[in-house]
């Protein structure tokens, strides 16, 4: 990794090298433990790997599924890792221990989502049209009449009393302790990801026409922006919910959220990968934003209004594969498609 900075003031966050490692394999999961003490990263071809966040010495090595592994999720205690995979399986795995502790079938032959709950003892899992709810026993808590297509994102509120749903319809919300559904927001066309702003006043969702949406939450009104290259699948909301990032392109693109929203306003552009951007990941409590694309370009922004600025970048020998912050803030993950994964410090100088 070939490190460069702005030219700019001394005081900017810089990266310093933490650790490296590799795990010989795409990287198609990459997500901290909520203690911040160890990093999974899942392989395209089912293992999952367990590394000590402090230095990546390798912790567990988990079979994960053996037709392929397609998502991660941790518990909120941080003891307990959910995949799923091709094989149409749910698997919980014990992290101290490295055993599985359950095997649930999802429903359809590929399991595609999973996502704990961020405060209760919930699990959403989605294959094809089937979406089910367990708890981190492995139990069904409940089973949902099947989605109208191809279940394509399922993401938790950050308070944990509902999760929402994408597929070519819209995107529709549950409360978990209800069987019904508690509001659809239909909208004719494919709908590819979802994220919640925290504050759980929007959710936003990139679409295959090549546009982004927005939902209020709360009333259903919706409104849409478009110009996009390509179909949205990259969105990332900052943690006081003012901005969203978007890809969808070789610049990112940053709707102010603020006040009256963000209908019938210029967004903000920022400029520096020469490909597709792949990840987008604001810090969890800054204002840090990290941006990953097709040309192996890490690029790290301080974002504001009037002075948004490129702070640091980065040069990765093949695509960024994935992105994720520490809990803390403090480190920046990065994994590319060789399967090389570096962890870095965000200091000052």
């Amino acid at each position: 990794m070939m490190q460069r900075k702005s030219k700019s003031r001394p005081s900017q966050p810089l990266l310093k090298a933490v650790w490296r490692a590799n795990i010989d394999d795409h990287p198609i999961g990459l997500a901290w433990s909520p203690d911040g003490k160890n990093l999974a990263v899942a392989g395209v071809s089912g293992p999952i790997t367990l590394l000590d966040g402090g230095d990546g010495a390798v912790q567990r090595k988990l079979p994960g599924h053996a037709l392929d592994t397609m998502a991660i999720s941790w518990r909120k205690d941080s003891r307990l890792l959910a995949s799923v995979g091709q094989d149409g399986k749910v698997r919980l795995w014990d992290v101290v221990t490295g055993t599985q502790t359950s095997e649930m079938a999802g429903g359809a032959s590929w399991v595609e989502r999973v996502a704990f709950s961020p405060v209760d003892d919930w699990l959403v899992s989605a294959a094809g049209r089937k979406l089910r709810l367990w708890n981190s026993s492995g139990e069904l808590i409940r089973e949902y009449p099947d989605a109208n297509s191809t279940i394509t994102d399922i993401k938790w509120r950050h308070d944990g009393k509902h999760f929402a749903v994408s597929a070519y319809n819209g995107v529709v919300l549950y409360d978990p302790t209800k069987a019904e559904p508690l509001r659809r927001f239909e909208w004719q066309g494919s709908t590819l990801t979802l994220e919640w702003s925290p504050d759980g006043k929007y959710i936003a969702t990139g679409d295959q026409d090549s546009t982004v949406h927005f939902w209020i939450a709360d009333t259903g009104q919706d409104l849409q922006m478009w110009g996009y290259e390509t179909k949205v699948l990259e969105l990332a909301w900052s943690f006081n919910s003012r901005y969203l990032a978007t890809g969808g392109g070789t610049q990112v693109v940053i709707w102010d959220c603020s006040g009256k929203g963000p209908e019938n306003t210029r967004p903000i552009m920022l400029e520096g990968h020469q490909r597709l951007i792949k990840h987008l990941a604001f810090q969890r409590r800054g204002m840090l934003l990290a941006s990953g694309g097709n040309d192996g370009l890490l690029a790290i922004w301080k974002v504001k209004k009037k002075k948004t600025a490129l702070l640091v970048d980065a040069v990765f020998k093949a695509p960024i594969a994935s992105l994720a912050w520490s809990p803390d803030d403090r480190n920046l993950a990065v994994a590319d498609e060789s399967g090389t994964l570096s962890v870095a410090a965000v200091r000052r100088k």
